[in-house]
Formats: C-alpha cells, sequence, structure tokens
C-alpha cells in the first residue's frame, strides 16, 4: 500500500535525525509541520513557526532537506514554506525555498575528508544475502564439539541485534564447519525477518570489493552500501593480516553498524586474540560480543553427519565403511563430504557395491593422508582420544581400571604397527619394563578373541591410522 504523505514526511524527519544531534533536531525540526504536498507539481508545503526558523532552515540545512526529500518524495520536489508572521492574528505567509533548484537537482558533493552519513547512500535496494541455502540448522548436525556455538547461533538468528552477542565470533581448524554454521544463522535470520538485509561475504572478496572502489574513488559509495546492511556476516578475516585499509575501512563500518544495534557475525580460523594485526581498540571491539570456538568433530560427530547424509541423500553404506570414513577424514566435514561424494560416484560409474576396498581406495585420493610411518605418539594420541583420556595420567602411576585399559591397548597397537622393541616401547609409554609390554600384548590378544564389542572398538581407533601401515 502506498504510504501516505504525512507518513513520507515522518519518513524525513527520522532521517533527519540521525543526521543532526539531539539539540539541533529539536531546536530546528521539531517544530515544523506538515501541511501538504501536490503530487502533479511535486510540491511539499511545511509550516514554520517563525521566520527566523526558516530564514535559519535555508542557511544551514537546506542540503540536507534536499536529501531526504530526495529520498522520501523523490527527485524535483519543491520546498514551499508556511511561516507564521503572526500568532495571535493566526496570519502566515507562504515562501518558496530559494534554494528550490538545488533540491530539484542536487549536484555531486566531494565528501574527501567527510564522515559518510547514512543519507550518502543510495536507497536501499532488495539485497541478494548471498548465502548458501543447503548450509542451515537442520542440516548442522549437533555434537559435542559444537552444541554452544550451535545454540548461541539458533539464539541470533531469531533475535538478531538484540541480545549480548553481538558481535558473534567464531574461530576453529578449517573443515570444523564455521562457514556453515555462520550461513545457518543468516538463512535462518531471513526466513524469520525477510525484510532485513542479510548479508554474507568473506573476507577476501571484501577486500576484492575495497579495492576496486579504492580505484574508481567511490569509497565513501562502498561504506554506504555496507552500512545499510541489518546483519552482516564476514567468514575467514584472518584474510586480512596484510590488508591495513581495508581493516581500517571495515573498523568504520563496524563501529557504524554496532551503534546503531545490527547484527555482526565474523568468523576466524583463530580467536581475537591471535590476529595479531588487530589494534587495541578493534581487539576489544571484536570481543565485547561472545567468542564461540568450533572445534574438529570427534570421530562420533563425523559418524552422525555421515549417517545423516547417507538418510538426505539415499545412500546405503555399510557400517563398517562409515566407522573407517569417520576415523580417516581428519576431523573435517569437508572430507567427509568429499569421500561420500566420490564414493558414490565410483560406485555409480563402476556399477559396484560401496564396501570397505573401495573406501580405501577412495580415501587415498580424497582425504590427504601423511605418509610418514607410525609412531608412538601417533598411537597415543589416537587412543587416548577415543578413551577420553590425558596423556599425561597414561604415563602416571595410578593403577586404575581405565588407564591400564588404555595402557595396554597402546602398547598392542605399539607393537603391532611400530618396529620397536618392547624395551623401547614400554619406556615410551610411561616408562614400564619389556615385561610389561609382553604381558599387555597377551592380555589384548586374549580378550580379542572372546569381546567382541572390544573387537569392534579396537578396530574402530585401528581404522583412524590403517592407511599409515
Amino acid at each position: 500500500m502506498k504510504q501516505s504523505q504525512k507518513a513520507l514526511w515522518d519518513d524525513c524527519l527520522k532521517l533527519i535525525q540521525q543526521n543532526v544531534t539531539e539539540q539541533q533536531y529539536k531546536t530546528w525540526f521539531a517544530p515544523i509541520s506538515f501541511e501538504s504536498y501536490s503530487e502533479e507539481s511535486k510540491t511539499l508545503l511545511v509550516q514554520v513557526p517563525s521566520p527566523y526558523v526558516y530564514e535559519y532552515l535555508e542557511q544551514y540545512y537546506v542540503g540536507l532537506l534536499g536529501k531526504v526529500l530526495e529520498r522520501c518524495f523523490g527527485t524535483k520536489v519543491r520546498l514551499t514554506y508556511r511561516i507564521v508572521t503572526d500568532k495571535a492574528h493566526k496570519l502566515s505567509q507562504d515562501v518558496e525555498s530559494e534554494r528550490s533548484a538545488d533540491i530539484e537537482r542536487p549536484q555531486p558533493a566531494t565528501r574527501a575528508n567527510k564522515a559518510p552519513t547514512v543519507l550518502d547512500a543510495a536507497m536501499p535496494q532488495d539485497l541478494h544475502p548471498q548465502l548458501d541455502p543447503r548450509k542451515t540448522f537442520d542440516s548442522f548436525i549437533e555434537g559435542d564439539s559444537n552444541k554452544l556455538p550451535r545454540t548461541v547461533g539458533i539464539s541470533i538468528a531469531e533475535h538478531p541485534g538484540k541480545s549480548t552477542f553481538n558481535p558473534f565470533f567464531i574461530f576453529g581448524p578449517s573443515g570444523c564447519g564455521k562457514t556453515h554454521l555462520v550461513n545457518a544463522i543468516g538463512t535462518r535470520c531471513k526466513e524469520m525477518y525477510p525484510q532485513k538485509r542479510v548479508l554474507y561475504v568473506s573476507a577476501r572478496l571484501f577486500q576484492v570489493q575495497f579495492t576496486d572502489a579504492s580505484r574508481q574513488n567511490t569509497v565513501n559509495d562502498f561504506i554506504n552500501f555496507y552500512q545499510t546492511i541489518d546483519v552482516l556476516i564476514v567468514d575467514d578475516v584472518q584474510e586480512w593480516a596484510t590488508a591495513e585499509k581495508t581493516v581500517a575501512t571495515f573498523f568504520h563500518i563496524f563501529d557504524h553498524l554496532f551503534r546503531l544495534g545490527k547484527q555482526i557475525i565474523l568468523a576466524s580460523d583463530r580467536p581475537p586474540v591471535d590476529l595479531v594485526w588487530l589494534s587495541e581498540r578493534m581487539l576489544t571491539r571484536f570481543s565485547c560480543g561472545l567468542i564461540a570456538e568450533l572445534e574438529k568433530p570427534n570421530v562420533q560427530l563425523c559418524r552422525d553427519i555421515l549417517n545423516a547424509k547417507c538418510r538426505r541423500d539415499g545412500l546405503k553404506i555399510p557400517a563398517d565403511v562409515i566407522d573407517f570414513i569417520a576415523s580417516t577424514a581428519n576431523g573435517s566435514v569437508r572430507d567427509l563430504e568429499g569421500v561420500l561424494n566420490s564414493l558414490m560416484a565410483y560406485s555409480i560409474v563402476y556399477n559396484s557395491a560401496i564396501d570397505m576396498r573401495l573406501a580405501e581406495r577412495v580415501i587415498k585420493r580424497a582425504v590427504k593422508i601423511d605418509n610418514h610411518p607410525l609412531t608412538i605418539d601417533d598411537i597415543l594420541e589416537k587412543v587416548c582420544q577415543h578413551y577420553g583420556v590425558s596423556q599425561q595420567s597414561v604415563f602416571s602411576r595410578s593403577r586404575k581400571r581405565d588407564l591400564v585399559q588404555v595402557r595396554q591397548v597402546s602398547m598392542y597397537l605399539a607393537k603391532k604397527f611400530t618396529k620397536m622393541p618392547d624395551s623401547r616401547i614400554g619406556q615410551l609409554i610411561g616408562n614400564r619394563d619389556h615385561s610389561t609390554v609382553i604381558h599387555s600384548c597377551a592380555t589384548i590378544e586374549q580378550r580379542l578373541k572372546v569381546d567382541k564389542s572390544f573387537l569392534d572398538e579396537l578396530t574402530s581407533i585401528e581404522n583412524s591410522f590403517k592407511l599409515k601401515r
């Protein structure tokens, strides 16, 4: 529905209020009252309380009035004042703005060192958010490594800019799901608030845009565009390490949006304190909301992700293959998806079933695996990770049953996958003697013969470094 003329004038006052001080607004603009607007002649008539107010507006604020009228009423608007000359007898005089020509045809301003305002930007147009519609909260599988960021992300999407989680800074290693999460936030927000201007942009693209704007002398337009965003999502901000001017410009945009209560979401492969190029004031700004870490998914979460993708895509993959992929994909969601896509392609092209043999073949091509032989450290890391204990506790003299089992499994696997003598294995795993290693290996071998669940457990651990044999 078309806005009423009075409502358009109210919009003008709102824009003016954003660009002058509170005292200036109360003194010079609040007393102005809307009288009429003629569509045919494109003439706006407003009433001012005295000739002095009229003269002051004409001298100091005609440019501002011209911009807001063009924004709200369109181009070539003629401004006319109804000046109250005698309040007692209700006498007034209509006077056309002496600078109506300037209002009809605004001249391009030279804004070299002037701070941009919302009026310098073009009227906000429909904006494509640049979000990946496939990356939603429904497809973002929850696990221990991402529960907090996911929960906070949902809260932000449902209440953008209205919580203490602003800015929201997410960090974590490559492949842990940062890009998926920030896209999910943007997508959910856009679904709930279609009128909001949501934009996802990579740090690299932002830098390219800024560089182009600098070359074309349109930096103010670039800044003004970003200042119209309601939810700004910037991915991989660590890439600005050598882009000093880009960072300074982004801070200007960041500060403006933050003061207006707009939502800002940043993603990086490291926390703000490790972004050494950040100035103290920027570090303070980036850290004043919520900093959340996304860890690499553990084996169980990798299994859940793979199973969810199989259900979604109608794939049938044996459980042992799922376990193998989950244990071998280096905790990277991207690697998991790449392996599954490759398995599906190989299966279709060669008309073969997806089994362990095919999985091993694909893994070698899809996932970067270290070629160096297994070491005791490799084995200890995987075993401790599987059982959820620290290496320090394994090296202790504790005789707790759980820790004894971890030591025995580590010694058994070290004996199986390395060429080290028993004495050296014992020395590196808690400084035990060779007889302890022999006893541990015998205990594990005996248990494997009678305990099917324990066999599956060890198979899962072995799969995590199977290709290193």
